[in-house]
């Protein structure tokens, strides 16, 4: 799959996470580079990527195991920050920040109106086709 800029405009939400995002503020693009994602790995990570950039199923399935209480299929952002908070490596305090961006950034982008973070949403994050699905969303609202 082809990694392609992104032009994504936000709302206003005040996540757990520390990210609070102004409405309607265009960001110029994201790149994000599913080929180079194993060099993103930290501390702090869900282990749903190994060191070599491969997707590992036993481990993201755990995520929804150890963490989705609500429903087995979603997270809510209660279960997201409590997700983060227990895959935090006491011993590398600058490795806590990231996942709180990624997982936040995730939600923000992939959530329902609802507020569940839904199981396929999560595995299109690591595979790169919930990018594709969120171009073709925010082309449709451009159009009406």
């Amino acid at each position: 799959m082809t990694t392609s800029n992104m032009h994504v405009r936000t709302q206003t939400m005040n996540l757990i996470f520390l990210c609070s995002i102004q409405v309607d503020a265009p960001l110029p693009h994201i790149n994000i580079h599913i080929n180079l994602i194993h060099r993103a790995m930290h501390g702090s990570d869900t282990g749903a990527l190994d060191a070599k950039g491969r997707f590992v199923p036993q481990k993201f399935e755990e995520i929804f195991i150890k963490h989705a209480k609500v429903r087995p299929d979603a997270l809510t952002s209660s279960e997201v920050e409590e997700m983060i908070l227990a895959n935090r490596d006491p011993l590398d305090r600058r490795s806590w920040l990231a996942p709180v961006k990624e997982w936040g950034l995730t939600y923000k982008l992939a959530s329902d109106k609802d507020g569940f973070l839904h199981k396929d949403s999560v595995r299109g994050i690591y595979d790169g086709s919930v990018f594709v699905k969120l171009e073709e969303k925010r082309s449709l609202q451009i159009e009406i």
